[in-house]
């Protein structure tokens, strides 16, 4: 939201704006913009009839006061998707979904189209180096790219964002139930991606990952009104710690890794050509892409040790992202720490799912937050009930966040790498420090 707000003022809006909370980095980002409210929280008097209209965010519930004072006003009200789509919707729109891998594909088609010079809009869900803000819109770029979350749409409104894109190339990476607090069962998730393919326009493109088992059966027979294009991983070897792939005859180095980001860049070249990039300029682009924030981003290094942190939460995506830095570093040690901290996996229904998703791992270490689970509101979980779910008696298993520092800090990282895995912060830990100090010794 609060990219959304300075993209706005950027193109020449007033803008104003509330939250219950307001923490780093946008707190420092609306500063500088002029953009930050004076007071934090909720407070009618800064609705009036002179808006023209009011943009609602997850964080306003349907008995927000500034919410019931712009329906009684008779405000336009729009959600985050909703105003992006009113925004692009003489634009070609690139929406960009699945479980997992969206805003690396999202990030690397944007690297490609800046690198060639192709002008675009955008909202993607990372911040990505040498880009100011996640939400770009202007009057000029005629192609908005999008990346599609599955996840709802507003408090008042359950759909899912993305299936208010209407988007004229699509890609799907890849399904893995997630959300389930919203999406109860693994058939009703995939339910919102065989409407999402509905919503493509007549005439458009849906580029799909065809090494997915659950893509490969719903998105072949879907349409017949729309192009189907099907990707898999592009050949490619690993040679002193580093990735090469080969293409028409040429070796490519890359600084990403991993069987996981292959499929993303190779989705993304298939986006990209739709988009008039041809392979040599997109190979030649994306060879310098680096990755977005916490997509298995290095953090720091020694000749020993890597540290690296990732977005990884999801059963799936712990997988791919552990077995992605066993096969880079083949010869290394890995400890590999994760941070329960979504709804789905702070449940204990779900924790079976995690069921030796850390086991490629010489040593697993669990983290999670008792006082998280009292804000979702959840039933506590305990630490025998966590060890059963990942059906690993080796996993370590903290519930203090200092703790766990200490038991990192006291390690011989000689010949060892530590991944770092969480969509939250593991309680404020300085993941920074910690590597510093790791690769200083």
């Amino acid at each position: 939201m609060h990219n959304l707000a300075i993209a706005l003022f950027k193109k020449g809006y007033f803008i104003s704006g509330s939250d219950d909370e307001i923490f780093e980095p946008s707190k420092g980002r609306l500063a500088k913009y002029g953009l930050l409210p004076e007071k934090e929280g909720w407070n009618e008097n800064n609705i009036d009839s002179g808006l023209d209209a009011v943009i609602l965010g997850m964080h306003a519930k349907a008995d927000n006061p500034e919410l019931l004072k712009a329906e009684k006003l008779g405000l336009k009200i729009f959600s985050y998707p909703e105003f992006l789509y009113e925004q692009a919707k003489n634009k070609k729109r690139v929406v960009i979904g699945g479980s997992h891998g969206k805003t690396t594909i999202t990030a690397m088609i944007l690297h490609v189209l800046r690198e060639n010079k192709m002008d675009c809009d955008y909202m993607v869900g990372a911040q990505l180096e040498g880009f100011d803000v996640m939400v770009k819109l202007s009057e000029e770029a005629p192609v908005m790219i999008f990346e599609g979350d599955e996840y709802l749409t507003s408090p008042i409104d359950r759909r899912p964002k993305f299936h208010l894109y209407k988007p004229d190339i699509a890609l799907l990476s890849g399904i893995a139930w997630d959300h389930i607090n919203v999406f109860p069962t693994f058939e009703n998730y995939i339910e919102q991606f065989t409407t999402f393919i509905k919503l493509i326009t007549p005439r458009g493109k849906l580029i799909y990952c065809n090494d997915d088992e659950e893509l490969r059966k719903i998105c072949p027979f879907s349409r017949s009104d729309i192009d189907l294009i099907p990707y898999s991983c592009v050949d490619h070897f690993i040679r002193d710690g580093k990735t090469f792939i080969r293409f028409n005859n040429q070796i490519i180095s890359l600084e990403l890794f991993g069987k996981h980001n292959l499929l993303n860049m190779n989705g993304a070249r298939i986006v990209c050509n739709q988009l008039g990039i041809d392979d040599d300029h997109f190979f030649k682009a994306i060879s310098s892409f680096k990755g977005a924030s916490k997509r298995l981003e290095l953090i720091k290094k020694n000749d020993q040790t890597s540290v690296f942190k990732d977005f990884a939460h999801s059963p799936s995506k712990l997988q791919a992202t552990l077995k992605a830095v066993k096969e880079q570093f083949p010869e290394r040690k890995l400890i590999a720490c994760m941070e329960l901290h979504t709804y789905s996996s702070l449940s204990k229904e779900f924790l079976s799912h995690y069921k030796g998703t850390m086991d490629s791992a010489d040593l697993a270490i669990v983290y999670y937050n008792p006082h998280a689970i009292q804000i979702k509101k959840l039933p506590p979980i305990t630490s025998e009930q966590v060890k059963a779910g990942f059906s690993n008696n080796d996993l370590e298993i903290y519930n203090n966040s200092k703790l766990l520092l200490e038991r990192l800090q006291k390690e011989d990282w000689k010949g060892k790498n530590l991944l770092m895995m969480s969509s939250g912060d593991f309680d404020g830990m300085d993941l920074s420090g910690l590597a510093e100090a790791i690769t200083n010794r």
